[in-house]
C-alpha cells in the first residue's frame, strides 16, 4: 500500500476516540436535491474526551450511497496551534472541535449558454447549505455573546478565533461540498497537509480502479486495491446504484486521488501539501449516483456548474474543430496536411513535437524553428489561412516555463491558433497554479490550448473556454482494446473533454474501423484529432471517410441511448438539424437496436449508416448504406467483436425520398 494510504490509515487508528461517541442532535442538518432524490445529512459527534468531529451521510432514492464518513482538513501551523486555547485538541485536524455558529441556505435555478459544449444550454439548479464554524475558545474576559462574526478574526490577548465554512450543494445530478476559510484580519496562513474527507461505501462495493491518468481500468473490490486510484472513480454498489466520485474547480490546490483505508472507506489523498492565505476555497468533492450508469454521462454538466462563469469577454476567436497531426516535420508534408484538411472538412493542422528542437532539452528554443527543420512558420501559416485552415503547435512545458511570456505575442504575430502543452507537471499546488495561470495568459493573447499527458479536467473550460481539451486518458497513442474504449465514457469522460487522438488507418489499432468512426461521436473533444498516426496519403478513396468529413466536435444536444460499463455504449448528438449516432461494443460481438425516437416527429431523414462488413472490398471493410427513416424507425445492428457503427442523420428533401429506400 502507498505511503499516503498508510498515513491515513494510521491517522484514523490514532484518533483519540473509538467508542462512546454521542451525536449532537442540534448539529444535525439536512439538504435535499431539487427533485428530492439526494438526501445529505450532516452532524457532529462528541467523544468521551469532549472532542467533536464532523460527519456526513448521503442517500439517493432511499438507497445508501455514502455511509457515515468524516469531514475535515489537516493543517499544520505553528501559530495556529499556539494561538488556540482548546483543551485536548488535536490541532492538526481542523475538522475536530469546531463549534457550529450559524447556517445559511439558498436555492438557485439558472440557465447559462456555454461558448461551446455537449449542449447549447446548461441548467444550474441546486439547493445550498452553508454551515459556519468557529474554532477557538471564548476569551476569559468575554462571554459567548461577544464572539465576533465569522471572518473578522478578532483577537483577544493572544487567543484567536478561526473560522471555516462547509459549503454543500445538492443538484439533481449529484452532491458537492467544499471547505471555505473566510478572510482573517491577520491574513491567516494555512499549511494544509491533507484532508479528512472520507467516502465510506456500502459493503460489497467494487470500483473501476485506475492507478494513473493514462492507465488501464480494472474492476476491483475496494480491499483489493494496491495503491491510490484516479478520479473520476466510478463504482458499482451492491444495492444496484452506480456511483462516481469527482473533483471540480481544482486550480490552485493539490490534485486528489483516493486511498482505501479499510472498512469500505476511501480517503481523499492529496498529491502534496498546500499553502494558502485566507480567504480560500478548496476544490469541490463531487458525488454522483444513478440507477443506470448511462445517467452519469448525461449528468456530467455538474462539473462545469461548479466552476465560475466565463471570464473571456470576446470569445469569437475560440473555434473548436477537427485536426490532423503533422508528424513528418517538413514544410512539404505540412502543406500536404493543409490541403488534406481543406479537402476533408477539417479546421486545423498540428505541428507536433520536435519542430523547434528536442522537447526534453532545456536549451531548445521555442521562439524559432530548429536548424534541421525546413519549416517557414509564417509562410506555412499564411498558406494554411488561404485555405481556411488554422495551425497549432506543440510546445513542451520545459520551454513554456522559460519562455511563455515571450512565446505568446510571437505566436500571435505568426498567426498560430493554439498550443498543445506537452509533458505538463501535474499534481502539486505549484504546477496546478502555474498551469491554470498559463491558460489565462494564452487567453489574453487569443491562443487556444490543448493539454497533453496526465492533466485531468475539473471544469476550468467553463471559466476559460480557450482550454478546448486535454488528454489524461489512455488513448490511441497506446492502442487500447475495445473493452477499455467502452469503459471510458463512464469514467474519464465524466470529468470533461478527452483528447483520445483517434487513429484510422494505422494497422496497430485493436478495433474495427467502424468502431473508430463511432469514437468521433461517443468521445467528446472540442478539438478532435482524427488521423493521429495517419498521413494524407493513407486515404485511398474509402467512402466511409465522409463521416469524419461531416461529424462535428461540439453539440447542441446530447443523449445517451443505452450502454453498460465496459460492455457497450450508444450516444447521439445533435448539431443544428443534423444528428450523429455512435455505437461501440467491447471485445465481444453484440446485437443492438437503436430507436430513432429522438428525431423530430413528422420529419423524414436520410440515414447514412456506416457498419463493419468483411464483404466490402476495401482495406477498411466498412459498408455505407443510405435509407429513409423517421422517429418511428428502429435500426438493428449486429456488431463484430471490438466493432461499432456510426450514423449520420440529415433531413430528407424530395430527391432523397425518391432516391433511397425507406426502413
Amino acid at each position: 500500500m502507498a505511503k499516503k494510504c498508510i498515513f491515513f490509515l494510521l491517522l484514523t487508528l490514532a484518533l483519540p476516540y473509538a467508542s462512546g461517541q454521542t451525536v449532537l442532535e442540534d448539529t444535525r442538518k439536512e439538504l435535499v436535491s431539487p427533485d428530492g432524490n439526494y438526501h445529505f445529512v450532516f452532524y457532529q459527534k462528541q467523544f468521551p474526551n469532549e472532542a467533536k468531529q464532523m460527519y456526513y451521510t448521503l442517500s439517493y432514492q432511499g438507497k445508501m450511497v455514502i455511509e457515515e464518513s468524516e469531514l475535515g482538513v489537516l493543517i499544520e501551523n505553528q501559530f495556529f496551534e499556539s494561538a488556540l486555547a482548546i483543551p485536548n485538541d488535536t490541532s492538526k485536524i481542523w475538522g475536530e472541535n469546531l463549534s457550529l455558529t450559524a447556517m445559511e441556505t439558498k436555492a438557485v435555478d439558472e440557465t447559462w449558454y456555454p461558448v461551446y459544449g455537449e449542449r447549447e444550454k446548461v441548467r444550474d439548479h441546486y439547493n445550498e447549505l452553508v454551515l459556519k464554524f468557529q474554532k477557538g475558545g471564548v476569551p476569559e474576559t468575554e462571554n459567548a455573546s461577544a464572539v465576533p462574526a465569522a471572518g473578522q478574526g478578532q483577537a483577544y490577548d493572544k487567543r484567536q478565533y478561526y473560522y471555516m465554512d462547509l459549503v454543500v450543494r445538492a443538484y439533481d445530478q449529484g452532491v458537492a461540498f467544499r471547505y471555505f476559510f473566510p478572510e482573517a484580519t491577520n491574513g491567516l496562513f494555512l499549511h494544509i497537509v491533507g484532508e479528512q474527507t472520507q467516502f465510506t461505501l456500502p459493503e460489497g462495493t467494487s470500483a473501476y480502479y485506475e492507478r494513473w491518468a493514462q492507465g488501464p481500468y480494472k474492476l476491483l473490490p475496494l480491499n483489493d486495491w494496491k495503491d491510490e486510484s484516479e478520479r473520476p472513480l466510478t463504482m458499482k454498489l451492491a444495492n444496484g446504484l452506480t456511483v462516481a466520485l469527482l473533483e471540480a474547480e481544482m486550480v490552485d490546490y493539490a490534485r486528489m486521488k483516493f486511498c482505501f483505508t479499510g472498512e469500505n472507506r476511501l480517503q481523499a489523498s492529496l498529491y502534496g501539501s498546500v499553502d494558502v492565505i485566507t480567504p480560500y476555497r478548496t476544490p469541490w468533492r463531487v458525488i454522483m449516483a444513478a440507477e443506470k450508469a448511462t445517467e452519469l454521462i448525461e449528468n456530467n454538466d455538474i462539473v462545469l456548474n461548479l466552476n465560475p462563469k466565463n471570464k473571456i469577454e470576446d470569445t469569437l476567436w475560440i473555434k473548436p474543430g477537427k485536426v490532423i497531426r503533422v508528424s513528418r516535420l517538413t514544410q512539404a508534408d505540412a502543406i500536404k496536411c493543409v490541403d488534406f484538411a481543406a479537402e476533408r472538412g477539417l479546421q486545423y493542422i498540428h505541428i507536433d513535437a520536435g519542430w523547434y528542437g528536442s522537447e526534453v532539452l532545456i536549451s531548445s528554443d521555442a521562439t524559432s524553428v530548429a536548424e534541421n527543420r525546413d519549416f517557414d512558420m509564417p509562410e506555412l501559416v499564411s498558406y494554411a489561412a488561404s485555405k481556411g485552415i488554422g495551425v497549432w503547435v506543440y510546445v513542451n512545458q520545459r520551454a513554456l516555463v522559460q519562455q511563455l511570456d515571450e512565446l505568446l505575442p510571437l505566436y500571435k504575430e505568426w498567426g498560430l491558433k493554439g498550443i498543445k502543452f506537452g509533458f505538463v507537471q501535474v499534481g502539486n499546488q505549484h504546477w496546478s497554479t502555474w498551469l491554470h495561470d498559463a491558460i489565462r495568459k494564452c487567453a489574453e493573447h487569443g491562443i487556444m490550448v490543448d493539454i497533453h499527458d496526465e492533466y485531468r479536467p475539473t471544469g476550468f473550460s467553463r471559466t476559460y473556454p480557450n482550454l478546448l481539451t486535454q488528454e489524461g486518458i489512455k488513448g490511441n497513442e497506446e492502442f487500447p482494446d475495445a473493452t477499455h474504449n467502452v469503459t471510458l465514457p463512464f469514467t474519464r469522460f465524466l470529468a470533461g473533454a478527452g483528447d483520445y487522438t483517434i487513429c484510422y488507418y494505422d494497422k496497430r489499432i485493436k478495433t474495427t474501423h467502424a468502431h473508430q468512426l463511432a469514437m468521433a461521436v461517443v468521445y467528446y473533444s472540442p478539438l478532435q484529432f482524427l488521423y493521429w498516426y495517419d498521413q494524407p496519403s493513407a486515404y485511398q478513396g474509402e467512402p466511409e471517410i465522409e463521416f469524419f468529413d461531416k461529424v462535428k466536435t461540439v453539440w447542441d444536444d446530447t443523449k445517451v441511448l443505452d450502454g453498460a460499463i465496459g460492455e457497450y455504449i450508444t450516444i447521439v448528438r445533435r448539431s443544428g438539424e443534423e444528428w450523429f449516432v455512435g455505437t461501440m461494443t467491447n471485445n465481444d460481438a453484440r446485437k443492438v437496436s437503436t430507436s430513432l425516437d429522438f428525431l423530430d416527429t413528422g420529419t423524414k431523414y436520410v440515414a447514412n449508416i456506416y457498419t463493419d462488413d468483411d464483404a466490402v472490398q476495401t482495406r477498411t471493410n466498412v459498408r455505407v448504406i443510405r435509407v429513409i427513416v423517421d422517429s418511428k424507425s428502429v435500426l438493428p445492428f449486429q456488431l463484430k467483436p471490438s466493432g461499432g457503427c456510426a450514423v449520420h442523420l440529415i433531413p430528407a428533401d424530395n430527391e432523397d425520398l425518391k432516391k433511397y429506400e425507406k426502413i
